[in-house]
Order: C-alpha cells, then structure tokens, then sequence
C-alpha cells in the first residue's frame, strides 16, 4: 500500500479529524482512509443526469414515465410576445 503526506493542516481541522474519528471508535489514520475511500469510490463511473435522479425520485409513486437526459443540448429563451 503506499503512504500520503499532507502537510500544513489547519489546526480546527486537526480537530475536527479527531473528534470524528473518536465518534466512529477508530483512529484518526484509519478515519482519513474512509474519507478518501468514500470520496473517490465513484470516480471514473458514468453518473446518471437530471432525467436519471428525477425518474428514480419519483418511482416509488407510481411514474413510469423515463425522462430524457439533455446532455449536448443548449438551454434557448422563450419569446413570450404575441
């Protein structure tokens, strides 16, 4: 396994770190790894858009429906003058 050195931590978040770690029952070290685990675990994996969160929002209700994603498309005004 390879070892990360971070240096010049505010002191606030020194703390932080470790009263964190002390509310999981695990070091401070250990705390680290599982944020860095937590934060990177979806990287490089192909997010759903918009449509995808607001079909799986509304699933449980009864909507069917699949809302298209808009990606490559560009936002245009409305002309509301008659």
């Amino acid at each position: 396994m390879g070892q990360l050195i971070v240096r010049n931590i505010e002191e606030d978040v020194k703390l932080r770190l470790r009263q964190r770690a002390s509310r999981h029952g695990r070091s401070v070290e250990e705390e680290v790894r599982d944020i860095l685990r937590n934060a990177t675990k979806n990287e490089g994996k192909r997010q759903g858009g918009v449509g995808s969160a607001m079909s799986r929002l509304f699933q449980g209700i009864g909507f069917q429906e699949d809302i298209p994603e808009l990606k490559g498309t560009s936002p245009h005004s409305t002309d509301f003058e008659p």
